[in-house]
């Protein structure tokens, strides 16, 4: 893949926790469902990706090498890395 150092638009640059409330709580309010989903609280669905790297806390550059560690759907656990092995 072609990368510009520095991003394409670096002006247009958004951090991280914009990104993640971007795909989460604001996806949620968007789709008026924000008092059901979009944020992790009790009686809100359960739909949460956990990874192995704390994308708040790691250099953007490594984001690539983050794996999904497990994603529950609606409470219940889709995919466990652990038991497929990968």
């Amino acid at each position: 893949t072609v990368t510009q150092r520095g991003g394409w638009f670096p002006d247009e640059k958004i951090s991280m926790h914009e990104a993640l409330e971007a795909y989460t709580i604001n996806n949620a309010y968007a789709a008026f469902e924000a008092d059901i989903r979009g944020s992790i609280k009790t009686g809100k669905l359960a739909d949460i990706t956990v990874c192995d790297l704390n994308l708040t806390e790691i250099e953007p550059e490594r984001i690539l090498e983050m794996n999904v560690d497990m994603t529950i759907v609606d409470g219940k656990i889709v995919y466990d890395r652990t038991r497929t092995g990968k």
